[in-house]
């Protein structure tokens, strides 16, 4: 075998041992992937479509989903695991709201208003 054969052979296998080594290594990282939703955290829908809520860190807001104006806004607690209490202000009729949730599946809140009304809303992923 002449030298430059050897030269190529050593090349190509120290390539090879190189990229089998960046392989083992991980290479880049993946991104995060999205993770499940828990508890009652998230963007929840009404049955009709028409107001968006975001229940997060202690606050609670509805938006229209067709202009993006504010309807509500206020406060939550939970109750249990599964039970939220939400108080706060329609904006649209200048008067307190007072609600009480509870979460039937992770995609599912059966609410109850203070004057007896009971509504769906549906998380939004």
């Amino acid at each position: 075998m002449t030298t430059a054969r050897k030269l190529v052979l050593a090349g190509l296998a120290a390539g090879a041992t190189m990229a089998l080594a960046a392989c083992q290594t991980g290479g880049p990282a993946e991104p995060p992937r999205n993770a499940a939703p828990k508890g009652v955290e998230g963007s929840w829908i009404d049955a009709q479509g028409t107001g968006l809520s975001t229940i997060s860190g202690g606050k609670f807001q509805t938006v229209a989903t067709d202009t993006g104006q504010k309807l509500a806004d206020g406060s939550y607690r939970l109750t249990s695991q599964t039970s939220i209490e939400i108080n706060g202000t329609s904006l649209i009729r200048q008067s307190p709201i007072a609600f009480n949730c509870l979460l039937v599946s992770i995609n599912q809140l059966n609410c109850t208003s203070q004057a007896g009304q009971n509504f769906v809303l549906t998380r939004r992923s």
